[in-house]
This record gives structure tokens, sequence and C-alpha cells, in this order.
């Protein structure tokens, strides 16, 4: 489904432990690393498409995460020429996304990887709550640096160690020397 201004619909998900770190996955058979995310079904609103993509990438049910908030609207991110389907009709010229923050009531063993005939993650850790805007693909750094920016005061609220906005970067960039933090408990994926 791509809309008229070339847009794929698609939700984000941010999900946080009790600490305030985030779930960071690598891409299956890749070495680039980001947040689940997936495109909506033409029959789903935002937040049935974030469950159905949360079971499929993380193997985790409703009842083990509580939706703590969500970006208001769409966000867009256009993809680089190389990643164009030129050709096909409609052309894909980027995803427009609704972003949910949500925290993790399950444990470790909870994640499953596999819970999908079609697994997109590999592997899996725990990183600060800014790590990603340094270590994701560049054309996707600013929807990622406005999608957090806005989930951080409710993330910081909650979480125990509530330092999530003293940290927070400038916009332009990553989180820069030393604020991004370390990534911490690598988990293989299977």
């Amino acid at each position: 489904m791509i809309d008229p201004d070339g847009f794929r619909p698609n939700v984000g998900i941010v999900l946080m432990q009790a600490s305030g770190q985030v779930f960071w996955a690598r891409r299956l058979n890749r070495d680039g690393w980001q947040f689940p995310q997936g495109g909506m079904n033409s029959d789903e609103t935002p937040l049935e498409a974030m469950y159905r993509e949360l079971g499929e990438e993380t193997g985790l049910a409703p009842e083990q995460v509580e939706v703590l908030g969500s970006t208001p609207g769409w966000l867009r991110y256009r993809l680089p020429r190389r990643c164009l389907r030129i050709g096909s009709k409609p052309l894909c010229i980027g995803q427009k996304q609704v972003w949910f923050l949500l925290r993790m009531l399950g444990g470790d063993h909870d994640v499953r990887l596999d819970a999908s005939t079609s697994p997109e993650f590999d592997s899996w850790r725990w990183v600060d709550f800014w790590y990603p805007l340094d270590h994701v693909v560049t054309f996707k750094r600013e929807v990622y640096w406005r999608a957090l920016h806005h989930l951080a005061p409710v993330a910081n609220a909650v979480a125990t160690a509530a330092a999530i906005l003293s940290r927070q970067p400038d916009q332009g960039g990553g989180s820069g020397e030393g604020v991004g933090g370390q990534a911490s408990r690598r988990h293989a994926g299977y």
C-alpha cells in the first residue's frame, strides 16, 4: 500500500525496559541495526499494525507490553535513490510512520526473534535511549531523531533511571561523544 505521494504507511516501535534502555536489533544476514518497524495493511489501524509487527519481529504479545505513547500523525523519511525500485508502480519513495513507545512487562526470555516464518532479525540487545541516533542507517537518522525526541519525556517519566532528558542530544546528528552510551547484553537470535 503506497499513498498518492509515494509513501508507504508504516509503524515504528521503541520497546523500552524499566531502566530506560531500548530494544535494538540486527537485520537478518546484514550488519544494519534498527528498531522494529513494518508496513501497515490496508485494513489496519496503526495500533493494530504495531501489535502485529511486534509479534512478528519480537515474539511479544500485547499483554507483555504497555503502550506509553505515540507520535502524533505521520513522520516521513525518503529512501535513497539506490533503494528505489524504479519501474514499480506505484513507486515508493519513502515511508510515513507512526512511532509507538512501549514498556516491556516481561523478561528477556520472552523475546523470540524466530516467532515468524520470515524472521527479520538475528540478534538483539538493550542500548541507551539515544544510542540509535548514532547507529541507524544514515537516511533514517532524522526520523529516529524526531520520534525519540517526541517520546523522550514519556520515557523519562517512567524509566527508573529517569536520566533520558538530561542526555538529550541536539538535532542534526547523533548523540555525540559519551552521550549515546554503550550497548549491553547481546542476545543470539535463535
